[in-house]
């Protein structure tokens, strides 16, 4: 019999998306980044989301009850996932830097880079150790055609991507296998790798700054 083995890298192959949730701080705009939403019924149509307790936006969601889903297309740019995965909504305006627009409901969502937008009402909950598991109501949908939806493994395996340690996908760095090359210039904040796109990384400029979290240069570490 073989030993029960837990090789957590194994969540890269199940299907995860990539969305910015939109909910309102009072008459602030906020959100953040979450991979795991999926549909639970059709009629009526309900998804269920998963935030993590110590994302802003779980409050935020629990005082108002509503929320947007932007679903992200693979042309989003790394600033974008940034912003709303690495930074908090609590004390960064994070829609201050990214096109948003509001919808009828009051809520912002993002027009630009994504496949398209749900408006949810919360129905249900779910408190796990580390996360809420919102059940949600959608009460409005729009499609837009802004290519393919951004998967995790595109996120992980195109853009280099690395999730925040809020997400439910979250790796500590031994526990992903060490399939990179034995050199390369890794975020010390975020953990995004360096892909060579713009030359060797010593001969990037000195204001060059990480294209997921906006860390300096000098934050990158060669491993």
């Amino acid at each position: 019999m073989e030993e029960m083995k837990f090789d957590k890298s194994v969540f890269f192959d199940m299907s995860y998306g990539m969305y910015i949730l939109g909910v309102m701080d009072g008459e602030r705009p906020t959100g953040c980044v979450v991979n795991t939403v999926f549909q639970i019924t059709s009629e009526p149509s309900v998804v269920a989301v998963s935030v993590n307790h110590d994302n802003y936006t779980n409050g935020c969601i629990k005082k108002t009850g509503m929320f947007t889903v932007s679903i992200l297309s693979e042309s989003a740019p790394q600033e974008v996932i940034g912003t709303f995965g690495f930074k908090s909504g609590k004390d960064t305006d994070k829609f201050a830097s990214v096109p948003y627009t509001m919808n009828e409901a009051g809520l912002p969502f993002l027009p630009d880079n994504t496949c398209g937008t749900l408006t949810c009402k919360v129905v249900d909950s779910a408190e796990l150790s580390t996360h809420t598991v919102f059940f949600a109501q959608v009460i409005g949908g729009v499609r837009r055609a802004a290519g393919d939806p951004m998967t995790y493994s595109y996120y992980h395996k195109v853009k280099n991507g690395k999730a925040p340690k809020n997400a439910p996908t979250y790796l500590k760095d031994e526990d992903i296998p060490k399939t990179a090359p034995a050199e390369k210039w890794v975020c010390g904040i975020c953990g995004y790798v360096y892909d060579g796109s713009q030359g060797p990384f010593e001969s990037l400029p000195d204001d060059w700054k990480c294209p997921v979290c906006g860390a300096p240069k000098e934050m990158f570490k060669k491993q």
